[in-house]
């Protein structure tokens, strides 16, 4: 690439303190739902909205923050439409202006309520589209919970990938495979490295004086390499902070302040691009972590006869808020034989997280299934790494984590039995201690009642 003509980067650094989204409470229908209406055509109030919407400025300095457009756009109505992108960014006190639903006779996860004037429908958003990608993760197969969870995590901006309820449809009954619909490998990378006695192992150039633009060149067999970090790639952030307003000579002087390790936020010359073209911006919470050596760990756990085998205590974290911490893990108990380890930090309970949960609250979570509950934990060294960069780990946990384990002891608990909690009182007085007994009090959704429910989340 001409280094001296470079392509511009429009991207911006996401806070490094976002906050969580403040959502609606999710709520759980049990009446039937009815068949879904196809709403993919805007009403005519919609309709003036979204011309105003398309009749943007680019400003090639900044880039711009509005709807993505998409690669085509299926006119007749009659066949298979593309996949539209929004990158949708609010403040800590508002909501992205929309809710998921998962409804019984509709397939997907179903755009629903965009609110008149709100932030989605401005972007372009519409009812009845269907929920594809979210942050560059495919999502049409998961489970409803962890899709809302995946766009609870991503804080204050989520980049989504839609298609319209008609095409949705189309492309099902076509048997088409949604996942390939959508272009490949458009996320950046996390990447940390540790430096080795030559250094990290790549080297950076850029246009002089021009600030903010620097394209890496990576050693063969450097640490840089084995971290993931591909040649040519172009320099997003080090260590959480944006190098866009950076020169070559304090860019060198924030590597130097790293010490021993790094962590570079990179975009190849393709994603780059991608995200240009479309006017979005390139953050963290877009990239691929599968580089990172820090993972969140799922632990299945089905109870024994002599419990779970671990203490939940309330205690801080290094960023200085609350958490719930697990200790006191019991060779040979469910907890141990499922991968839990002394000092791991709870992210999540059943697949709902525990964000802004008391004790007593993360406590009645474990508590809500009688003999078996699945954990979503992450060790010290990875806590310490996502809350330095900002960002949630949760964020980044896929189904297919490798670093996921389970246990199913030899003599299950009988299901449905009631039975007694033990609390135990610890140094910050009543509920700083749980003590996962033999049994807890909880209830079950029968199959009918599970065929029944419609879920929905606001956001």
């Amino acid at each position: 690439m001409d280094l001296a003509n470079p392509p511009h980067l429009a991207w911006h650094a996401q806070p490094a303190n976002g906050q969580a989204l403040s959502a609606r409470e999710h709520g759980v229908c049990s009446r039937p739902a009815t068949s879904c209406t196809d709403l993919s055509s805007p009403s005519a109030g919609l309709e003036g909205d979204k011309k105003s919407i398309i009749k943007f400025e680019f400003n090639p300095k900044d880039g711009i923050d509005n709807p993505a457009l998409s690669l085509t756009e299926d006119t007749d109505g009659k066949g298979v439409g593309e996949p539209r992108f929004y990158l949708l960014s609010k403040g800590s006190t508002e909501t992205f202006g929309f809710c998921l639903h998962e409804e019984l006779g509709c397939q997907g996860h179903v755009i629903r309520q965009v609110e008149l004037g709100g932030l989605a429908q401005r972007r372009g958003l519409q009812d009845g589209d269907r929920l594809l990608q979210v942050n560059g993760h495919f999502v049409d197969h998961m489970d409803h919970h962890r899709v809302v969870q995946k766009i609870k995590a991503s804080g204050n901006q989520v980049l989504l990938a839609v298609l319209d309820s008609n095409s949705y449809e189309a492309a099902k009954a076509l048997g088409r495979d949604l996942s390939q619909m959508l272009p490949a490998d458009i996320r950046p990378r996390l990447c940390h490295i540790t430096r080795d006695k030559s250094g990290f192992g790549f080297s950076v150039s850029g246009p002089e004086g021009i600030k903010g633009t620097f394209q890496l060149s990576v050693r063969q067999d450097g640490p840089a390499e084995k971290a993931g970090v591909p040649p040519g790639s172009w320099l997003l952030e080090v260590n959480g902070a944006s190098v866009r307003s950076y020169s070559h000579t304090q860019l060198a002087r924030k590597l130097k302040q790293s010490g021993s390790k790094v962590t570079l936020l990179v975009a190849s010359s393709a994603v780059e691009e991608f995200y240009r073209l479309r006017g979005l911006r390139i953050t963290a919470a877009l990239a691929d972590t599968s580089w990172l050596p820090f993972k969140v760990r799922e632990l299945r756990m089905v109870k024994g006869p002599a419990g779970y085998g671990f203490l939940l205590k309330e205690d801080d974290c290094s960023s200085g808020a609350t958490g719930q911490f697990l200790w006191d893990v019991d060779a040979g108990l469910p907890a141990e034989q499922a991968g839990m380890k002394e000092g791991d930090r709870l992210l999540a309970v059943n697949g709902e997280s525990i964000e802004g949960l008391d004790h007593q609250q993360t406590v009645l979570r474990i508590r809500a299934h009688d003999d078996q509950v699945t954990l979503l934990v992450i060790d010290p060294a990875g806590d310490e790494f996502y809350q330095s960069i900002g960002l949630s780990p949760l964020l980044f946990f896929e189904d297919s984590d490798p670093a996921s384990g389970s246990c199913t002891p030899s003599l299950s608990s009988p299901s449905g039995s009631p039975g007694l909690c033990h609390i135990e009182v610890g140094p910050k007085g009543p509920g700083s201690w749980l003590v996962a007994a033999s049994s807890s009090i909880g209830f079950t959704q029968s199959p009918c009642q599970e065929e029944q429910r419609r879920l929905h989340q606001a956001f």
